[in-house]
């Protein structure tokens, strides 16, 4: 592996064998493995986000805005991206992740910059979350990390897509840290992220160090592996789990519970 190619590409072309270049695996594991709970928690949203089938059924607006952009995601028009970023935001709204209390709030598009192989390149995040309640409250910084599923447009591969996002997020924290605020960068961060698939998530924990930046900056194979951990939520029905999403009230609770259960990696 150490002598596969390595060369300055942005986020967007990143592919599984950039990910092996830079010895980084991804190990799929159950809900007991992956929260480290051995049963999911239930999730805090309004009583019609769990019971009402379709928006048509909701009485408030919250509600109705959350299930209505549920179902504009699942039905991407051909050859347009879909409302998925637009179901994201509001997700993580009704759910508790963003809000004044939190100092967090949710980004469409967040464009950053990072260092391969010697270039400056940039990733695009679909979502993120950025959070401005550490010192770093003059700064936002990504927090959470949401990359849409686009092979209905294209053969990329989000997953690592979505990593190259995580290596971008850290460099970008520590640049930040180290020359605007004057304090020791992070050696290391577990930048937790998704990958959604109409509204069907699979959860990640991304470990990123400052080793694994640095290799990537200059193009080399770093040492130390780096496994990147990932869920799938388990649901009723595994075969039809992305032509079903979150519509079916078995499958949404629990998606939303898993949801819950992520909150703590933030």
């Amino acid at each position: 592996m150490a002598n596969l190619a390595r060369s300055p590409k942005s986020g967007s072309d990143w592919t599984p064998n950039d990910l092996a270049a830079y010895n980084i695996r991804v190990e799929y594991q159950d809900s007991r493995a992956f929260f480290g709970i051995a049963d999911l928690p239930q999730p805090h949203v309004d009583d019609e986000v769990m019971n009402a089938p379709d928006a048509a059924a909701t009485q408030r607006d919250e509600p109705y805005t959350l299930l209505r952009t549920m179902d504009l995601a699942m039905a991407a028009p051909y050859g347009e991206e879909s409302a998925v970023d637009d179901f994201a935001v509001q997700l993580f709204k009704m759910l508790g992740y963003t809000g004044r209390a939190l100092g967090r709030v949710a980004r469409t598009r967040k464009d950053i910059a990072f260092w391969v192989c010697g270039q400056e390149r940039h990733v695009k995040t679909d979502v993120c979350i950025m959070d401005d309640s550490e010192i770093l409250d003059d700064f936002p910084h990504p927090l959470l990390l949401v990359q849409e599923d686009k092979r209905h447009l294209d053969q990329s591969d989000p997953e690592p897509q979505l990593v190259a996002e995580a290596i971008a997020a850290l460099y970008h924290n520590n640049r930040i840290r180290v020359q605007a605020l004057g304090v020791p960068a992070l050696e290391s961060r577990v930048i937790p992220g998704i990958i959604m698939k109409g509204t069907m998530p699979t959860f990640y924990r991304i470990p990123v160090t400052t080793e694994l930046v640095r290799a990537v900056q200059m193009g080399e194979y770093p040492e130390q592996e780096t496994v990147v951990y990932a869920h799938v939520p388990s649901v009723p029905r595994p075969a039809r789990r992305y032509s079903e999403g979150m519509k079916p009230l078995d499958n949404r609770r629990i998606v939303l519970s898993c949801y819950e259960a992520f909150k703590q990696f933030l």
